[in-house]
């Protein structure tokens, strides 16, 4: 099956930077495509989330969270078309943040920053490891983006809906290897 990897906080602001085209080209015995520069990388071969954990690590030269899910569970978010019933313009981001584990607790939903006057970031709902937004852009963004961690109390990592849907094409992308390139590669252990 194949997985989602998402590294938190790299490539921003000049800090935990790296090149992710080719940190995939290392990994491409696991088959891994990169999506953009924000960390993103989808693994279309299964393989042990503990591996893959261990295989990421091993090759950046920082330290941060690594976000794995499902790439079943991206497929159940485009399913879900959970910005359906939102009126959106051009000037409004579809996001979702991909949370490291469940919270303990959760806010009130939906909840916006800032609390009071015109609103940058609106938080609709959560469903599971998922929590799905809109923001205006603005400078504030990225700020209140960040007091998200806070207010779940767990680290989570953000990616904009052209992302998501992204990352849903390279899912849907037809991948064949043969029983012996799988073998031989060691990338053949099965996923979680």
């Amino acid at each position: 099956m194949a997985s989602v990897v998402l590294l938190r906080g790299v490539n921003v602001g000049g800090n935990r930077t790296f090149r992710p085209a080719i940190l995939a080209a290392q990994l491409s015995h696991c088959d891994v495509v990169n999506i953009g520069a924000a960390g993103t990388f989808v693994v279309r071969k299964a393989v042990a989330q503990e591996q893959l954990l261990e295989e990421f690590r091993q090759r950046l030269p920082f330290k941060t969270d690594i976000i794995i899910v499902e790439g079943s569970d991206i497929a159940g978010i485009m399913r879900d078309h959970p910005f359906h019933d939102q009126e959106l313009t051009p000037d409004v981001t579809r996001f979702v943040s991909f949370l490291t584990r469940l919270p303990e607790s959760e806010p009130v939903m939906p909840f916006e920053f800032p609390e009071s006057g015109s609103w940058v970031v609106r938080i609709l709902a959560r469903k599971d490891r998922f929590i799905y937004g809109i923001y205006r852009r603005d400078m504030k963004a990225i700020s209140y983006l960040g007091r998200l961690d806070k207010r779940f109390g767990v680290p989570l990592s953000t990616r904009n809906w052209n992302t998501i849907a992204a990352i849903a094409r390279v899912l849907d992308a037809p991948v064949t290897p043969s029983p012996e390139e799988a073998t031989e590669n060691g990338c053949n252990h099965p996923a979680r």
